[in-house]
């Protein structure tokens, strides 16, 4: 089984990306044959500061290893290493119906946000396609939201392939319900496009800071607070800690006489305490960087090997060859 996901290098990552995508994915590394890239180019959609993509872009190797990706079970590479995506990518959009884009909510979710429309964005579903089918890819472990892009990937590869015969493998999303959503500091889904992160790595006053900033109702610490479960803090400790301590501060929360500012010193303990190994891991890669650019360099051979097997069959089946 050939497993796929991605990450952009838009921002610092966070308690969203790493619950949403950089755990089950490492988790997956054991269960087939796993590639994982840096979605550079995904990112020119969002960000326009040419250093800071490619300080973002080290960052997440960087980080994706010290949270446990191993570079012998699985391949790490960055998209713009492998060019084979992006032309697929023209490949599906020239059988990519314009209804099937205006449909996804991610765009339009996006735009109702303020974010900057461009054709890049509008036309992210059909690279991410690209990004998919480029290696055969019969497994795409994506949150819920993204969900439907998997599902538009299903559609351009059945499209292409009625039209040019069989050349693709159409893909199963595999969602984890538990975590598709990681509530942000104001209860949103949290996002660098929307700064309501709490970041993986980082100063510790400054996650303290972002901690101490979640939103609250004006209860006071003696009130009873049987709604709890729905409290975005308590929502973030479910994923920090064990199902004891969890289950403590829940209760303490319904019988009153435990306030916000209690929750809050918890779950940054909480916090600080569960990724600090990895903090351990990452100083040891930031004193070998050359290695993180060797795993990278790696992944990219790797990656093309099979890209441009794919990429040729494609070209092949629709005449450019």
């Amino acid at each position: 089984m050939r497993i796929l996901s991605g990450i952009q290098p838009s921002g610092i990552l966070h308690a969203g990306n790493y619950f949403g995508m950089m755990k089950p994915s490492i988790e997956l590394q054991d269960q087939g044959e796993a590639f994982y890239f840096i979605a550079d180019y995904h990112s020119m959609t969002s960000l326009t500061d040419a250093k800071l993509r490619r300080e973002y872009t080290q960052r997440v190797a960087i980080d994706f290893l010290a949270c446990g990706l191993d570079p012998e079970r699985a391949v790490l590479f960055k998209q713009s290493d492998v060019p084979e995506h992006v032309e697929l990518s023209w490949m599906l959009s020239t059988v990519c119906p314009m209804g099937l884009l205006e449909r996804c909510h991610s765009y339009k979710d996006k735009i109702a946000k303020g974010v900057s429309p461009n054709h890049g964005l509008f036309a992210y579903p059909v690279l991410m396609a690209a990004d998919i089918l480029i290696y055969d890819a019969e497994v795409v472990p994506v949150g819920q939201d993204q969900k439907q892009h998997v599902e538009v990937t299903r559609d351009l590869a059945n499209k292409f392939n009625d039209l040019y015969g069989e050349t693709f493998v159409v893909p199963e999303p595999r969602i984890r319900r538990d975590v598709a959503k990681v509530p942000g500091i104001d209860g949103g889904k949290m996002s660098k496009s929307y700064n309501n992160t709490v970041d993986i790595f980082g100063d510790q006053k400054a996650i303290k800071k972002r901690i101490m900033s979640i939103v609250m109702d004006s209860r006071s610490m003696e009130e009873p607070k049987p709604d709890a479960e729905e409290n975005f803090a308590v929502q973030i400790l479910k994923y920090v800690t064990d199902e004891s301590t969890y289950q403590e501060t829940l209760d303490a929360l319904k019988a009153g006489g435990y306030g916000y500012g209690h929750l809050k010193k918890k779950l940054f303990e909480c916090y600080w305490e569960y990724f600090a190994e990895a903090r351990q891991r990452r100083e040891e890669l930031m004193a070998n960087l050359d290695y993180v650019q060797e795993v990278l360099d790696k992944g990219a051979e790797k990656a093309r090997s099979i890209a441009s097997v794919v990429n040729k069959r494609a070209r092949i089946a629709c005449g450019l060859e």
